[in-house]
């Protein structure tokens, strides 16, 4: 099911969307997707994760990241400090007891939660890969990029990156982010099986990752 939760932007509070399956029940568990097209890559396999949970009497809630997927908010007005405020309001709202981030997601969650944290990435290697990205695509056009020069235009004025309009607030605490754990398990793409799907050019399900992943969150709940 489809349900809202009031998050900050730069023009007050407004609503914005989350996958919930919210049955009321004890064990809830709060999802942060990871950060750009690695959130579209992994998202079908994070929702037959949530399908299984549900099965196993778990609720979860998948927000979307203002800026991200059916938000109305700006994506160049975000921050990856604006992420984690969203991630506190919407984890607060859905009163959820735990916490799964995703890859970047690591960098936006609400670390003093207990939970898991499926191999974190740091902020440096997601904009590193992106201007990598952006460099290969000029050169393939006939253009001659620098990654240190595009870094610095964007920490000044922003820059365009795998398709997202970056502004210079994310760019730059992308270049210093660092994932915060604090207690929660770390999980291994090996303890899912095969590769991860992040890496894929295009998003795809994964049968027994979700399983993997159902199974070891339901273990670590009791369920």
């Amino acid at each position: 099911m489809i349900a809202t939760w009031p998050c900050p932007g730069h023009s007050g509070h407004c609503e914005e969307y989350a996958l919930a399956f919210d049955r009321g029940r004890d064990r809830r568990v709060l999802i942060v997707p990871a950060l750009f097209d690695e959130a579209n890559r992994m998202r079908r396999m994070l929702v037959d994760t949530m399908r299984l949970l549900d099965a196993d009497g778990i609720d979860t809630f998948l927000p979307d990241l203002p800026g991200c997927n059916e938000s109305t908010q700006s994506f160049t007005a975000q921050s990856l400090q604006g992420w984690r405020v969203a991630m506190e309001n919407a984890a607060r709202h859905f009163r959820v007891t735990d916490i799964l981030a995703i890859r970047g997601g690591a960098l936006v969650y609400p670390a003093a939660m207990p939970g898991w944290v499926l191999e974190p990435a740091k902020g440096p290697s997601v904009l590193r890969q992106m201007l990598r990205a952006r460099v290969i695509a000029a050169r393939e056009a006939g253009r001659h990029e620098d990654s240190a020069v595009l870094l610095e235009q964007g920490r000044t004025e922003g820059l365009e990156l795998a398709g997202y309009r970056c502004g210079a607030s994310l760019i730059a605490g992308l270049q210093d982010a660092l994932p915060q754990i604090e207690g929660q398990r770390i999980i291994t793409q090996a303890e899912l099986g095969g590769g991860g799907l992040w890496l894929r050019a295009e998003p795809a399900a994964a049968p027994e990752q979700s399983a993997a992943l159902a199974r070891l969150i339901a273990a670590d709940l009791g369920a």
